[in-house]
């Protein structure tokens, strides 16, 4: 069976695909111990950065965004800069809506030095399961942002065109569980790594 990414204007549908892409690796090494407070600073840093310079994109994920309809990306410059490394001047609309989910570790001693990829993967358990969001965004209102999210979306493919998001892994995650409630299907997925893309057609 073809690859639904690798061939994006094979068939005509009612409605356009929809594909979620995670930006680029930021220019931030994740090389380093933290304790909880060196966390919060990191993720802060984290959110206002670019990505790393000198990044090729996929060719598939280059080819897709050039056939697509519309594109879009959140507001942070992560997303921006990857949108912008795929299509150069082209103009793209930014969403606040498209931000990723927040990560406020938990409160842990300062004793306690775990790399940034363990404090996220505390964070969300927290902020998930446990709702620790520190005043933040919390699970309910993230939720609801990506239904907000996938409304959105949905009307922009609704005329037939194919539609990429450059955004963030978990925030995405969250848009595509809101597009499988809606009756979308998860055709093609990549994972969650940088660069990586999920296809999602109507069912």
């Amino acid at each position: 069976m073809p690859s639904a990414l690798s061939h994006p204007t094979t068939s005509i549908r009612s409605h356009g695909a929809i594909v979620l892409a995670r930006h680029g690796e930021p220019a931030l090494s994740r090389k380093v111990l933290l304790s909880a407070a060196e966390y919060r600073e990191f993720w802060a840093n984290y959110e206002i950065l670019g990505i790393l310079p000198g990044q090729t994109p996929p060719e598939r994920l280059k080819t897709f965004v050039e056939e697509a309809g519309t594109l879009v990306s959140s507001t942070r410059l992560r997303a921006i800069e990857s949108a912008q490394t795929l299509v150069g001047e082209r103009i793209f609309d930014r969403h606040d809506m498209l931000i990723e989910a927040p990560l406020p570790p938990p409160n842990f001693p300062n004793w306690l030095k775990l790399s940034p990829r363990h404090w996220g993967f505390l964070a969300r358990v927290w902020w998930w399961y446990l709702n620790h969001h520190e005043g933040q965004e919390t699970r309910a209102q993230a939720e609801a942002r990506a239904d907000q999210a996938a409304a959105l979306l949905i009307g922009l493919a609704a005329g037939g065109e194919n539609v990429v998001v450059l955004a963030h892994g978990f925030f995405n995650h969250l848009i595509g569980r809101s597009l499988r409630k809606l009756g979308w299907k998860l055709v093609e997925s990549e994972g969650y790594k940088y660069w990586s893309m999920r296809r999602f057609e109507r069912g």
